[in-house]
């Protein structure tokens, strides 16, 4: 799983052409809609169905639970590259994000009220949008998911309440804790406290935590993001001329609530019977991968068929966005994912 000349995928060198040809064309074949989460909530939704069986193999579903501040739209290469490969592809933009509804009125500021908020319209996607989708000869089959980012640890805590719901899972670049950007713990967690003390104190809309702010278009050079220069002039251009996807910082409020979340990952990790495989991008400078080490090991321990020799799947020296990294990174990745859906 470590070649990267693997021809089922696009590459950098095709991207650039086959964007605004293939790929838009390939788009007009979506269906594009919305549903009402939690609270009333509009969640925007994209599906990619196939019309004809591929190569005579039964139709495979797929659903994508993105990362913080990613939508849909972002995902277009690798929904053209996944949709090739026989699977019906299912992907929501997570509330507070991408093209669904925004809870304040500064849109930029990434919120969430509640992190089970996140878990209970996935739920809903699943049960009343992508299953019906997933009949072949009278029966329902379980979709496979594939999450990255904070999707993996909205992907985790959904293992967690539903542990029938999915035949396999592969978490990409895990939310499964933070990187402090080299603030001791015996620090962070005392500001943290402060300053949600503050926000409650002075300010009934939510703050920014400290140092966050509204979206700023970044530079390639120096990103900590992904390697490869086309992806990510391509992903910066999307966000430019789309404003209603852009998102900025986070809130203090979305970290304590994500903060929780993942104790509850830890604490309720024996619930996670689905057989799922973490792939660690080696170089990452966005979540902890040590945090993702410590979660393979109990997960395997628990599940032998999960974490494969209780270790995570590291691509090398890659960066947080595996999936818009760089050919060498990439496919390795990719070869990765359609593997283990392949062996369950």
């Amino acid at each position: 799983m470590t070649k990267a000349d693997d021809n089922r995928f696009t590459t950098e060198t095709q991207l650039a052409s086959r964007y605004n040809t293939e790929i838009a064309d390939f788009w007009q074949q979506g269906e594009f809609s919305h549903f009402s989460g939690v609270k009333e909530s509009r969640i925007n939704y994209a599906i990619f169905r196939q019309t004809e069986p591929h190569s005579g193999a039964p139709d495979k579903c797929l659903v994508i639970s993105a990362g913080r501040s990613e939508s849909y739209l972002k995902y277009k290469e690798l929904i053209f590259d996944l949709f090739h490969l026989g699977f019906n592809v299912f992907l929501l933009d997570h509330r507070g994000q991408g093209l669904s509804e925004r809870a304040l009125e500064n849109p930029h500021k990434g919120y969430v009220e509640n992190f089970q908020y996140y878990i209970d319209d996935l739920a809903t996607f699943i049960e009343s949008i992508v299953s019906p989708h997933c009949i072949v000869d009278g029966t329902t089959h379980k979709p496979y998911l594939l999450a990255h980012s904070m999707g993996g640890a909205i992907a985790t805590r959904f293992l967690q309440d539903h542990p029938d719901k999915i035949q396999a899972a592969v978490l990409s670049s895990p939310m499964l804790g933070f990187n402090s950007g080299g603030i001791p713990e015996f620090i962070a967690e005392p500001l943290i406290k402060t300053t949600v003390q503050l926000n409650q104190w002075f300010d009934d809309t939510p703050w920014y935590f400290l140092g966050h702010k509204d979206y700023a278009q970044n530079k390639f050079e120096g990103n900590p993001l992904m390697h490869s220069e086309v992806r990510f002039k391509q992903f910066n251009q999307l966000y430019k001329e789309t404003p209603a996807i852009q998102l900025g910082g986070i809130t203090i409020k979305w970290l304590t609530e994500s903060i929780a979340a993942l104790e509850t990952i830890f604490t309720k990790i024996e619930k996670i019977t689905v057989p799922t495989l973490v792939i660690q991008s080696g170089g990452d400078k966005i979540v902890n991968n040590q945090a993702q080490d410590d979660f393979c090991r109990q997960l395997h321990q628990l599940q032998p068929q999960s974490c494969p020799n209780g270790k995570a799947f590291v691509v090398k020296d890659a960066y947080h966005e595996l999936f818009f990294e760089s050919d060498i990174y990439r496919q390795q990745a990719l070869i990765a994912v359609v593997d283990w859906f392949e062996q369950h």
